[in-house]
């Protein structure tokens, strides 16, 4: 049971000297460190550290928990681990689990063969082998469902040099049930992650996170852009895009999709100018798709999240974006009769779609086709539609109107 993995030792009697009794105790510490999702460089830095740790400690055995579909780490670093793993003066266990779906795949695999002592949970797959021909074919040695029944397996496991592994356990004896064996009193276990920071990186450099963060980082620059907002989302767009971008080095990123899906969102923004879906939506939408599907080699983003995101970007720039930008370009008032005939300037081109402003307020404007209206030239307010003026130049609207 795991509550007999966290028992602690009490203090030894005896005279002995407190240096040997806090060897004593280091000998008879286990050290538990999981690994999950992608080896990426973060995983390899934390297995290195642990592995040193447990060597200048002289623990009793150090376990690797590994559930992993593969390794996005560089080459070199990953065979680098795997030889430290396999000459540790602290006997190395990885086992692979918990449940039926856990997996070491990849390099994760080879970090997995390269270990002294290897387990299996049933079920679970090291690279192409299933648990129960890997443990036919001794790439794996220890069939354990837990991870405490692991820890108990390797007592007295040899080792490839020589020598076995030595955690003391015990046997316990309950009325009506058979013995079971289980940890000794004395020996301490030790789970140890990484740094708050650490887990941060390798939870954005996953597909699914990377394409996320990329994506919503660019709909919030686009959408700080069009609104003039005070710069709230263009900073948490950024903050987006800066671990989108570590996760994208991290990942085999093609730079082709990359810069499809930044055409994706950035085209959409074309017709939202436009004010209607045009040629650009479908441009866009169609960049949008092609990217995402091949973002990364040898990877994917699963379906659903990409139908998500696609679907997510299209509804934003077509709906939601007009709509905000019609909110946040109006001035809330109790009737608006008052603008009519009202004089104003032009901010950008009315042609026939532009931003005018009127008493120092910027307005969503719409005027004739015949009577385009530069940026800078004053103008008059002939109706108001919603949130939009209708608006005329002030010389020669009545004739160029057709009045």
């Amino acid at each position: 049971m795991l509550v007999a993995l966290v028992a602690t030792a009490p203090a030894l009697a005896g005279s002995a000297p407190a240096s040997a009794q806090a060897e004593s105790a280091r000998d008879r510490q286990v050290r538990i460190i999981e690994v999950s999702g992608l080896v990426d460089p973060i995983n390899v830095d934390f297995m290195r550290r642990a592995l040193e740790e447990a060597e200048v400690q002289r623990v009793a055995a150090l376990v690797i928990r590994l559930d992993s579909p593969d390794s996005v780490a560089p080459a070199a670093e990953l065979a680098a681990l795997a030889r430290a793993m396999g000459r540790s003066t602290v006997p190395v266990a990885v086992w692979i689990g918990p449940g039926r779906q856990a997996r070491a795949g990849g390099g994760a695999y080879s970090l997995f063969k390269a270990a002294p002592v290897r387990g299996m949970a049933p079920g679970s797959r090291a690279g192409p082998l299933s648990a129960a021909t890997a443990l036919e074919r001794k790439v794996a040695t220890v069939d354990a469902a837990t991870l405490g029944d692991f820890i108990v397996g390797i007592h007295a496991h040899p080792l490839p040099g020589g020598g076995q592994i030595d955690i003391p356990t015990t046997v316990v004896h309950r009325p009506g049930r058979p013995p079971q064996q289980q940890l000794a009193p004395s020996t301490r276990v030790r789970f140890d992650e990484p740094s708050l920071v650490a887990q941060t990186l390798h939870a954005v450099a996953t597909p699914s996170a990377a394409y996320l963060l990329l994506v919503v980082g660019l709909l919030l620059v686009v959408f700080e852009l069009f609104t003039a907002g005070i710069g709230v989302a263009a900073a948490v767009g950024a903050t987006s895009l800066v671990f989108a971008g570590y996760g994208l080095a991290v990942l085999p990123t093609r730079p082709l999709a990359l810069a499809l899906i930044t055409m994706g969102v950035l085209g959409h923004s074309v017709d939202v100018q436009a004010g209607a879906p045009r040629a650009w939506t479908v441009i866009a939408t169609t960049a949008l798709v092609g990217g995402s599907f091949f973002l990364f080699e040898g990877l994917g983003v699963p379906l659903v999240v990409t139908a998500l995101v696609v679907a997510g970007v299209i509804l934003f720039m077509v709906a939601g974006m007009p709509a905000m930008i019609r909110t946040r370009f109006s001035t809330p008032t109790i009737g608006r009769a008052w603008m009519l005939a009202e004089l104003g300037t032009a901010v950008s081109d009315v042609d026939p779609d532009g931003v005018v402003s009127v008493r120092d307020a910027p307005w969503r404007a719409r005027t004739n086709r015949a009577t385009p209206i530069r940026a800078g030239q004053p103008v008059r307010v002939s109706a108001i539609d919603g949130l939009v003026l209708e608006v005329e130049p002030t010389e020669g609207a009545a004739r160029d109107a057709g009045h």
